[in-house]
């Protein structure tokens, strides 16, 4: 008897060291950023109306189908007047690899230093990881050899460069640095998110792939991140979870969103219409994992009972009649703000609706894309300083951000809030000035004479009439 007592303590000692082994070592993985700093360009890269025109009337190809074409997609993309773009493109020029090197040199150095100076105990040389994700530029050497070589870092870092990975690249280079937090302890990681623009100007006229001309501007973040439990006290969020989905096994979502070459031999990015299906179909499948994880029990007991009464229900089948989308759960149980990835007013819209979010909730993103453009990966960062900048962001608030990429990928984060933050970062200058009384963009009252009915019947060189 006392042979068998003595062996279940034991066994019972051993199961508590292996249960305290595990929490210990769970917490060693913990992912804090510490910091974060995005792009600001110089004032001679603005485009405003007057010279995004002189820029797309530079392309010989466009009639007046095309043009209206952008002058309608341009009104309704949600873009405002000081965004930025390559020097290359607002001169009207084809891009040389001085141009594209330079253009990543500008974002990412610029970035890079002012996180070095705020972070001023971490230096560049106690860096262990370094992600960066530029999904259309990928030279040699790689990106990340620049920034070793140009802030003397380590031998022994752990660099890895993405490319091919679309809007949410920088929440999966988020996700490759939580996996390495796994195997290295009291490591620090930099990532660094932002778009090549210079080459990838698309001068055809297929509709599909000038979207792009209209969306994509000059942006880019560099961010901190941690596990070392020492610097908790100094960091600002904490990753709660992090879904990714991929669908490319559908062909239709594979294609949705690709690279590819017009029929005149012009390199572009086409977007086809079944892109709003497949991002819709991989949003859901990555809520149905994700929910569950940051709701509270509360909310998923209520949104099961209601599903069941409304499934149950005599009234259901003409509620779907009357164009109702059936019971939802109510996000804002679990989380206070939403930061959707700023890639147009189309994107932030329907998820906004689909979430249930009202105005206040989509205003971070909306404000981000109007300011700054669609900025592919950095976007998510604008947005978050805004919330920051409006003093929006408290102890103990939950953030979901949400994005999509090519593929076809959906990613989703949710990020906890470790102080009170208050930084108005790169929207210092202007913060006070947003959101403006409107939205709405000078381009059509400047160029709405394109859609008369009269120039059907000219033949004009709109090149020249800009020039």
């Amino acid at each position: 008897m006392e042979i068998f007592t003595t062996m279940c303590l034991l066994a019972l000692y051993y199961g508590f060291l292996c249960l305290c082994k595990l929490l210990l070592q769970k917490r060693d993985q913990s992912c804090y950023m510490l910091a974060y700093e995005c792009y600001k360009a110089k004032e001679d890269m603005k485009v405003n109306s007057d010279s995004c025109a002189k820029i797309v009337m530079q392309n010989k190809n466009l009639g007046l189908e095309e043009l209206r074409f952008l002058l309608k997609t341009i009104v309704n993309s949600g873009i405002g007047e000081e965004t930025s773009c390559p020097r290359n493109i607002i001169e009207c020029r084809k891009s040389t690899i001085e141009d594209e090197l330079r253009e990543m040199d500008d974002i990412i150095f610029y970035t890079l230093d002012k996180l070095f100076a705020r972070s001023t105990s971490i230096s560049p040389s106690q860096i262990d990881i370094l992600v960066v994700n530029v999904s259309m530029l990928s030279p040699a050497p790689s990106l990340t050899s620049r920034i070793t070589n140009r802030y003397k870092m380590r031998e022994d870092i752990k660099t890895f460069n993405l490319s091919g990975m679309g809007c949410s690249a920088s929440l999966i280079a988020i996700d490759v640095v939580q996996n390495l937090f796994k195997l290295y302890k009291n490591a620090n990681a930099i990532v660094v998110s932002t778009e090549s623009l210079a080459p990838n100007w698309y001068c055809g006229k297929e509709k599909s792939m000038m979207l792009t001309n209209c969306l994509f501007r000059s942006g880019g973040c560099s961010m901190l991140f941690t596990n070392n439990r020492d610097l908790k006290h100094r960091a600002m969020l904490k990753l709660k979870h992090l879904v990714r989905t991929h669908i490319g096994s559908s062909d239709e979502a594979y294609d949705c969103c690709i690279q590819a070459e017009d029929e005149s031999g012009y390199q572009g990015f086409r977007l086809t219409k079944y892109l709003t299906k497949a991002a819709a179909l991989a949003f859901t499948m990555n809520l149905q994992v994700l929910v569950p994880k940051m709701l509270p029990l509360r909310e998923i007991l209520r949104y099961l009972l209601a599903s069941l009464l409304h499934n149950l229900s005599t009234k259901s089948q003409k509620f779907e009649a009357d164009g109702g989308d059936g019971v939802k759960p109510n996000l804002k149980t679990g989380i206070e703000h939403f930061c959707i990835h700023p890639g147009g007013r189309a994107i932030i819209d329907g998820i906004g609706k689909s979430l249930g979010l009202g105005d206040y909730d989509v205003e971070p993103s909306r404000m981000a894309l109007y300011r700054f453009g669609n900025t592919s990966a950095a976007g998510f960062w604008y947005a978050l300083g805004y919330m920051e900048a409006k003093q929006r962001l408290k102890k103990g608030n939950r953030i979901l951000m949400s994005g999509f990429g090519a593929g076809f990928k959906c990613n989703n984060i949710v990020w906890e809030v470790l102080k009170d933050l208050d930084d108005a970062n790169v929207w210092k200058d202007c913060i006070d000035s947003y959101p403006p009384e409107t939205l709405v963009n000078p381009f059509m009252e400047k160029y709405g004479w394109l859609n008369d009915e009269y120039l059907s019947f000219l033949r004009l060189d709109f090149s020249q009439l800009f020039a």
